[in-house]
C-alpha cells in the first residue's frame, strides 16, 4: 500500500541525503515500508524479544531502555523525529535484545522488515551501504557516550546533551534523562537550576 505523500517524503529525504536513488527505485523502496503507530509506553521492542526490523521515527519519541534484576530501569540511548531505531546486534544475530525501545508519545514508524532489507539490498546494492552508515553512526553514538561518561563532568555531559536535543526537556520524563547522563534526579535539577539563576 503506498504511502501517503507527505510521509513518504520524510524517509525519502533521509536515505536522499546518503544515497541517491531512481525513480523506480524509490517505487521499491516505497513498497517495502510498513507504517506503524505505536502509543505512549508501548514497545517497538521488548527487552529479550529478536528485533526483526529498522524503523524511521516519522513522528515521536523513543527511550532506549533495559530493566535490572532490582527493578530499576537504564536508560541508554533516545531517538526522536528523523532518526531511525533498531538492535543491529540482534537483528543481524538473531539473538534476543537486551534492551527494549519504548514509545514515551504516541509515535508513528515507516518500518523495514528483515526479509524486505535483504530484498533492498539484492535489488538496489548501494542500499546496503546506507544500511552499513546507519550502523556506523549508531555504533559511533554509543562509543562516544561511553567516553563522555568516563571523561565529562556531569555539567558537561548535560551541557552536550542538551545541546544535541534542545527539546529534550519538552519530550522526555527528567529520571530518563538523567538516567541517561548517569547521574541522581537530584543532582540534574540542581545543574538545571544553576544555569537558569540570574547571573
Amino acid at each position: 500500500m503506498p504511502l501517503i505523500m507527505n510521509n513518504f517524503d520524510k524517509i525519502k529525504s533521509n536515505i536522499h541525503s546518503i544515497i541517491p536513488l531512481t525513480a523506480d527505485e524509490w517505487d521499491l523502496v516505497e513498497n517495502k515500508i510498513e507504517i506503524s503507530t505505536i502509543k505512549k509506553n508501548d514497545y517497538f521492542l521488548r527487552e529479550n524479544s529478536v528485533c526483526n526490523s529498522v524503523a524511521f521515527v516519522d513522528i515521536g519519541s523513543f527511550v532506549y531502555c533495559k530493566m535490572l534484576d532490582n527493578g530499576d530501569e537504564i536508560t541508554v540511548d533516545f531517538a526522536f523525529n528523523g532518526e531511525w531505531i533498531t538492535d543491529n546486534h540482534s537483528r543481524l544475530t538473531n539473538i534476543p535484545s537486551n534492551f527494549s525501545i519504548k514509545a514515551i508519545e504516541s509515535s508513528e514508524l515507516q518500518a523495514i522488515n528483515k526479509e524486505n532489507i535483504t530484498v533492498l539490498y539484492k535489488e538496489i546494492p548501494k542500499f546496503e551501504r546506507f544500511s552499513r552508515l546507519l550502523m556506523e553512526q549508531a555504533y559511533v553514538k554509543l562509543a562516544q557516550h561511553t567516553i563522555d561518561l568516563q571523561t565529562l563532568s556531569a555539567t558537561d555531559r548535560y551541557l552536550k546533551l542538551l545541546h544535541q536535543y534542545p527539546n529534550l526537556f519538552q519530550l522526555v520524563p527528567l529520571y530518563h534523562i538523567a538516567n541517561y547522563l548517569g547521574i541522581a534526579p537530584k543532582s540534574l535539577s540542581r545543574i538545571r537550576k544553576s544555569f537558569s539563576l540570574p547571573k
